[in-house]
């Protein structure tokens, strides 16, 4: 084992386990948008920039994979969204 595999799978678990907790937050959740999602996200880019103390090499993979997780999540979100307005223009006539 390199030095550096702890540091993939630990940024592949927080990656994996974020974007199935966002997963399933938006079919368990019908209030929960798209819009809440960037929100957060917002405040996680706010987050990542505030390291004044230093949260450690750990933290900072934690904080990575987590803002990598939900731009992810909403891009995806996005170009399904995208995807489903252009069926209906097509279904539509238009």
């Amino acid at each position: 084992m390199s030095s550096t595999d702890w540091r993939e799978e630990k940024q592949e678990e927080i990656f994996e386990g974020t974007l199935r907790g966002l997963e399933n937050r938006r079919k368990a959740d019908k209030g929960f948008t798209a819009a809440d999602a960037k929100s957060f996200l917002t405040h996680l880019y706010i987050l990542e920039g505030n390291d004044w103390l230093g949260r450690g090499e750990l933290g900072d993979i934690v904080a990575s994979a987590t803002v990598a997780a939900y731009e992810h999540f909403i891009e995806e979100w996005n170009a399904e969204s995208d995807d489903t307005r252009r069926e209906q223009g097509v279904n539509n006539g238009r």
